[in-house]
């Protein structure tokens, strides 16, 4: 992998990252209503008030010089205030950031763990009741929703059986390092679910192509035990495949696990991206999703890097 390559493509992220940028503001002020329209029935702000805020904001400008505004201040770190609570949005963002990465890493190291065996058996063992088994367990997970999922662990696990807190990230005046873990139970589990299922149909499919190759033959022709021919030969060509799907997800994921964190009110980054589509937050809106745009560009990078390291044969000029 050299060094040019990089360059090249941290270079070209640039005017990409800028087109998704115009279509993100685009859409967002196009969308019918205006983060104004909150007091639009509140008869205690005036229209004085009204045309302080919107002054403040900047939303009393033609929409292309709000974008040049937000663009100007973004490349050089102003994010901007956020709408709903007047503070600056990075900050929002930074305070968000450390839940929903201890939630999403935690998740993403277990689905990690146990994926890569469930994709590895499945295909050594294809055809037997233990494939099937693992594929019908797949499907499952691919199949359910995660909203289904999560409201029936609450229901189970906390109103039936009070075993576990049913949502947050702490009980009131509890920070024990037990009672943050019992408030993970349940979001990590259904955030794992459909992740484990997904990524071990990867593995699968990678691991049964790769198996069939003329030198894992060769390695079993020379006495290799199965066991050292998977993990020698198999695995890190079979892995090729996944890198990309295990990036995007991951980064998907830090970028906000809306539906996890709105179900178990979880204070992370997808519960605030809830939050400010509500409240019409443009701003807060804008960071977000350009945060998770940035995310996504760079796991495909990190990905081709992932590639090269995987197969040697595989060299960017």
């Amino acid at each position: 992998m050299s060094l040019s390559f990089l360059i090249r493509r941290l270079l070209g992220a640039i005017p990409l990252l800028f087109g998704i940028s115009l279509v993100l503001f685009t859409i967002i002020h196009l969308a019918p209503g205006g983060p104004l329209d909150v007091y639009a029935d509140n008869p205690s702000v005036s229209a004085e008030a009204l045309d302080q805020i919107r002054a403040r904001y900047g939303l009393d400008d033609p929409v292309p010089i709000q974008y040049v505004k937000w663009l100007s201040a973004m490349v050089v770190g102003d994010w901007g205030l956020s709408i709903r609570t007047g503070r600056p949005v990075l900050d929002e963002i930074v305070l968000r950031l450390g839940p929903t990465l201890l939630l999403g890493g935690i998740s993403m190291a277990l689905a990690f763990c146990l994926a890569l065996p469930l994709g590895v058996i499945s295909a050594a063992r294809r055809g037997s009741r233990l494939d099937e088994a693992v594929t019908l367990g797949a499907f499952a997970g691919i199949s359910l929703p995660v909203f289904w999922s999560a409201l029936l662990l609450q229901l189970i696990f906390s109103i039936w059986l009070g075993w576990l807190p049913s949502a947050g990230m702490k009980s009131v005046g509890d920070g024990s390092l037990s009672d943050r873990l019992l408030h993970l139970i349940m979001p990590v589990t259904v955030l794992s679910l459909a992740t484990i299922a997904s990524w071990s149909r990867y593995i699968r499919s990678g691991m049964i192509d790769v198996l069939g190759q003329d030198y894992i033959r060769t390695a079993y022709a020379k006495g290799r035990r199965e066991t050292a021919v998977i993990a020698l030969h198999a695995l890190r060509n079979a892995m090729i495949p996944a890198v990309t799907v295990i990036a995007i997800d991951f980064v998907t994921i830090i970028s906000g696990a809306v539906i996890t964190e709105t179900v178990f009110a979880w204070p992370g980054i997808g519960r605030l991206f809830i939050e400010s589509m509500n409240g019409r937050d443009y701003p807060m809106l804008m960071g977000l999703m350009m945060m998770g745009s940035v995310g996504v560009v760079l796991a495909n990078i990190i990905a081709d890097l992932a590639y090269a390291a995987l197969d040697p044969r595989i060299r960017h000029g």
